[in-house]
């Protein structure tokens, strides 16, 4: 399986911004569509935002949209997620991991389920 780390995480006040940042490996993670996932104490993981495999689509939830900002950089096996006007309820632990193709278009239509989860980074923002 694609092997990925987090980092960047930390603790922020409210309205503040931080970037996260996946590593991966190899070419596929380069030839993959990714996406950024967070989960928040005692609730389910969601999905927060996708970039198809060249960068050219790009999609975020509506909770998202207008703060955070996917990008990735394949020559550094490197994908980002800068996350501005944070509030307390982006509180989590946030992880990367590949997604279907379409995800990073048209969201999260089709049934999914990834089972290799890295360890994530927290983040962490205070009122």
């Amino acid at each position: 399986q694609m092997q990925v780390h987090e980092s960047g995480g930390g603790l922020v006040q409210a309205g503040g911004s931080l970037r996260l940042s996946c590593v991966g490996s190899g070419r596929t993670f380069r030839m993959s569509a990714l996406g950024w996932f967070r989960q928040a104490p005692g609730q389910e993981r969601e999905y927060v935002a996708g970039i198809s495999w060249n960068g050219v689509n790009t999609y975020y939830e509506d909770y998202a949209k207008g703060r955070f900002t996917i990008s990735r950089e394949n020559a550094k096996n490197t994908m980002y997620l800068q996350m501005n006007s944070l509030k307390p309820e982006d509180t989590g632990v946030y992880f990367c991991a590949p997604i279907p193709p379409t995800w990073s278009e048209e969201g999260p239509l089709v049934t999914y389920e990834y089972v290799y989860w890295g360890a994530g980074t927290q983040v962490t923002v205070s009122s």
